[in-house]
């Protein structure tokens, strides 16, 4: 992978970026994302922010690398704590976890005035997302699922001005759960993912069970998602 040529699932989240955009990717690791986008995109923009010392100087290198200082600023911080307030209009946070996804978009909320689209990729935890852009203003429109380097990621893509809640009232916490447009394209990513995290649950399960004194309101909480991970599959 490098500043020409993404993973499939970077590729992925770049392509949900408009022309001309200017975005923040934060938790930037290389710049390989703003590079490869601005190197396509000769009216696109961007900020790389990165928390780290050794990450931060990478992205400073291959910005410069590719003569891309005019149009990509990198910047040392936390999180949202890199941009100025109303200063872009896309945010891409991809490879962490959703929790700490969200408690980044949480704690830089005021910097989100402008912003028009968040585009996620949580490598676990996805309903986490989900959950934070349901509270906060932002209408899930999209959805990804891949498979890569024997990992499955998911995608999620949340609108400021979306229209139509994707979300059905009577079914929302499983839709959460799984991802509602994930769950009506159920592809093979997708089977495959809960298949495992099935077996995963199961076994927990079974382990809880084993307890001197078992945890009922844990015990009821896994036997509960068995059963929507046996539904959405077609085998419960």
């Amino acid at each position: 992978m490098n500043e020409h040529v993404l993973s499939n699932r970077l590729a992925m989240v770049a392509s949900y970026l408009p022309q001309g955009a200017f975005f923040a990717d934060i938790g930037s690791d290389h710049a390989y994302l703003p590079c490869f986008v601005c190197l396509k995109d000769e009216q696109a923009r961007a900020i790389a922010g990165e928390v780290n010392e050794g990450p931060f100087q990478s992205a400073v290198n291959e910005v410069e690398k590719n003569d891309l200082e005019d149009r990509i600023s990198v910047r040392k911080g936390d999180g949202l704590d890199v941009l100025h307030e109303g200063e872009v209009d896309h945010i891409i946070v991809a490879g962490m976890g959703g929790t700490l996804i969200s408690s980044i978009l949480e704690n830089g909320k005021e910097k989100l005035g402008a912003v028009k689209r968040i585009i996620v990729q949580p490598n676990v935890d996805a309903e986490s997302c989900r959950r934070w852009f349901d509270q906060n203003g932002f209408m899930l429109t999209d959805e990804h699922i891949l498979e890569e380097s024997g990992h499955i990621y998911e995608v999620l893509v949340a609108d400021a001005d979306g229209q139509e809640s994707p979300y059905e009232p009577d079914n929302k916490e499983k839709q959460l759960y799984f991802g509602p447009f994930l769950t009506s394209a159920k592809t093979q990513p997708f089977i495959e993912k809960w298949k495992e995290e099935l077996t995963k649950k199961q076994r927990v399960l079974s382990q809880i069970e084993k307890a001197k004194q078992p945890d009922p309101s844990k015990v009821e909480e896994f036997k509960k998602k068995i059963h929507w991970i046996e539904e959405v599959l077609g085998n419960g």
